[in-house]
């Protein structure tokens, strides 16, 4: 079924699973695998036979078994087939050209998202060049909402996050008020603890509550501990807002992180009983990243790519806020380059947004990978262009507990300036009412702290 003859080679993927292997651009994660196209004339051949296959196709042959998978039962049960029947008699390459037509508009493609499974968006993602990736992924919008509103058009949000190799309040909190005063942390402020016990997560769940009670800032806090964890806290009476969990694209490697579907739904309505949101119920936050599935040996044979796609259905099934790829944090052994980095965070955002995800891009790399912070400038302006949901905010692009190169607080206020995007709108209306923006969306320069933050660290820290 899976056949083509190209230069006088006849090739013949025996499977679509091995199909989409092949047909994925070059990374080193699906070598590593021993899954990717062994040369760049196999992988045309793939691409080749990829898009003549329908989408279809994709119900009736599971990459990875139903009954083995809860995963693959999610995507097939929660199909939307009304959805899907807009687009239904498509192959990948004529759902290419319907996405780069005039005719696929935001509310089309809105109208779509539920009726589109992973791995239908990770076929056509293969097929695709970079500018398709940013063009059709411009046109998704996705809105979510708990204390402001992320995602809307012509807006670029930040998580701001200020981990400490200790969980040192007083570090903590001098980082927090660096970003709060660069205008980063609408997305949320989402801190890495060092140390993922309860009563870390409780001390710094409680400072973060106190930070935006204290100078009623419209924004929501995450501690970004294992969900167990944050169970624990909200049985304790923690101040919870936004539940944390990375996830996989298979049931293998979700049970190596300690998760299942039926836990994440736990906590989603644990969090929905504490009503923290006053402006929507979008309690969910979620990571992902290339490569998790495979270092956890629970990829199932799937490319990464493919497997990073399936991910996405566990996110959508709990209608989270936000949606995070980190895309060069696990390493070069799963993206060797900055041209693999590059590629990879388009796709993971087009993927994620077509889906109809609140997709943000951790716009990031380890230093023994081949990539630089030029690298990471392409990639970060190249998501701006394709209306990304929000960036990190680290405090010098350099997480010092985590040991990775990020973007820092003034790359959020170079894509603001560079593509006239704004704050969150409530978060915005906070800068401006406190001195930090002006009605221009441009940062204040003043010699003094503004008189919001007179407060001492030490006070802030407590």
């Amino acid at each position: 079924m899976y056949k083509t003859h190209i230069a006088d080679q006849a090739y013949d993927f025996k499977t679509l699973r091995n199909l989409m292997a092949k047909a994925t651009p070059a990374r080193s994660g699906d070598y590593l695998a021993g899954v990717g196209a062994v040369n760049n004339l196999e992988r045309v051949a793939a691409q080749w036979v990829l898009a003549d296959v329908p989408l279809k196709q994709f119900l009736n042959e599971a990459l990875v078994p139903y009954e083995q998978d809860e995963v693959t039962r999610l995507i097939i049960d929660e199909h939307d087939s009304a959805a899907f029947a807009a687009i239904s008699h498509l192959t990948v390459g004529d759902f290419r050209n319907w996405l780069l037509s005039e005719q696929a508009t935001t509310a089309a493609l809105t109208a779509i998202a539920p009726g589109v499974t992973p791995e239908m968006a990770a076929a056509v993602s293969k097929i695709m060049r970079i500018q398709d990736l940013i063009w059709v992924a411009k046109k998704c919008r996705v809105i979510t909402r708990f204390r402001n509103t992320i995602g809307l058009e012509n807006r670029l949000s930040t998580r701001l996050q200020p981990n400490h190799p200790t969980d040192n309040p007083a570090g903590v909190a001098a980082s927090l008020l660096d970003g709060l005063l660069y205008g980063c942390g609408d997305a949320v402020i989402g801190i890495n603890p060092a140390s993922d016990n309860l009563e870390a997560t409780s001390r710094l769940l409680h400072m973060l509550h106190d930070v935006i009670e204290r100078y009623q800032i419209p924004t929501q806090s995450c501690v970004l501990a294992h969900v167990t964890t944050t169970l624990k806290a909200i049985e304790q009476g923690a101040p919870v807002d936004l539940v944390f969990q990375s996830i996989a694209g298979t049931q293998k490697a979700n049970d190596s992180f300690g998760i299942n579907l039926d836990l994440l739904n736990e906590a989603r309505l644990a969090a929905l009983e504490l009503g923290r949101g006053t402006l929507g119920d979008n309690c969910m936050y979620f990571e992902t990243g290339q490569g998790s599935a495979l270092s956890a040996n629970a990829h199932q044979g799937l490319d990464q790519q493919t497997c990073e796609a399936r991910a996405y259905a566990v996110a959508r099934k709990f209608k989270p806020l936000l949606v995070n790829t980190v895309v060069g944090f696990i390493g070069p052994e799963y993206l060797y380059d900055g041209k693999q980095i590059i590629r990879a965070g388009l796709e993971d955002h087009f993927c994620g947004k077509l889906l109809g995800l609140p997709m943000g891009c951790d716009v990031c790399y380890t230093n023994h990978a081949e990539a630089d912070q030029d690298d990471m400038d392409m990639l970060l302006t190249q998501l701006a262009v394709a209306g990304g949901t929000f960036i990190m905010g680290v405090p010098g692009a350099d997480d010092v507990m985590l040991n990775y190169q990020s973007t820092s607080f003034h790359d959020a206020l170079y894509l603001r300036q560079l593509l006239d995007l704004r704050p969150a709108p409530e978060f915005e209306q906070w800068l401006q009412q406190h001195g930090i923006f002006n009605a221009e969306n441009q940062l204040l320069q003043r010699p003094d702290v503004p008189a919001l933050f007179k407060s001492s660290l030490q006070n802030l820290s407590e």
